[in-house]
């Protein structure tokens, strides 16, 4: 079984068991104020598994599952030992968790009103791993629209920096915008040749 997948199962088990109390939800969800002041450090990694519903709990999984066996497969590769690699990839997983997390922490570690959940953030370094991989796949915007996937990832990064500063709706998109880009850092650390091959397909690609 991928390493994926087990994420997949452990993920949907903790948002499960949390949609159904609310005492287990309060102290596994990221809020600023407690790991402040609180010390509750481990809130920044264990709300990536929790969700609102079971909508956002699908589309995440959904995300991971298309994109996360194909990046698991790549890191994997770059080690000679199949079970360090796998292991590469549940840290690497759970390091853009809490590193998605860190900005808000941040930006509302004196605000008690702010909380959020969910593998968001994980999954989107997933998904711009992917992107840095194969610039000119053809994803889905709003899964309806296929475009390069170049293009949806600067649309993806353009407005979750937007969003951050000018929306009000209860999505944590610093989380989405510094996942993304934890994602690629940590692609590059482990392959460093994938940036250079990563800018020569997108001007090879370019219809002009």
């Amino acid at each position: 079984m991928s390493i994926t997948l087990l994420i997949i199962i452990f993920t949907c088990l903790v948002s499960l068991a949390a949609f159904n109390n609310q005492d287990f939800f309060n102290k596994l969800k990221h809020h600023p104020v407690s790991e402040y002041r609180h010390k509750e450090y481990y809130r920044m990694l264990t709300s990536g598994f929790l969700h609102g519903d079971y909508l956002h709990l699908f589309l995440n999984m959904f995300v991971l599952y298309e994109f996360g066996k194909y990046v698991e497969s790549f890191v994997v590769s770059q080690f000679d030992n199949l079970m360090i690699g796998r292991v590469m990839f549940i840290v690497i997983y759970l390091f853009i968790i809490v590193a998605a997390d860190i900005p808000t922490f941040l930006k509302h570690k004196t605000n008690p009103y702010f909380a959020s959940i969910g593998a968001s953030g994980a999954v989107a370094g997933i998904l711009f791993m992917y992107i840095m991989l194969n610039p000119w796949a053809m994803l889905g915007l709003f899964a309806i629209i296929p475009v390069p996937a170049i293009l949806f990832g600067g649309l993806y990064l353009w407005y979750s920096s937007w969003a951050s500063k000018n929306s009000h709706d209860l999505v944590d998109h610093d989380a989405h915008f510094f996942g993304a880009v934890t994602g690629m850092i940590i692609l590059v650390a482990i392959q460093p040749s994938v940036f250079g091959i990563f800018i020569q397909e997108v001007i090879q690609g370019l219809p002009f």
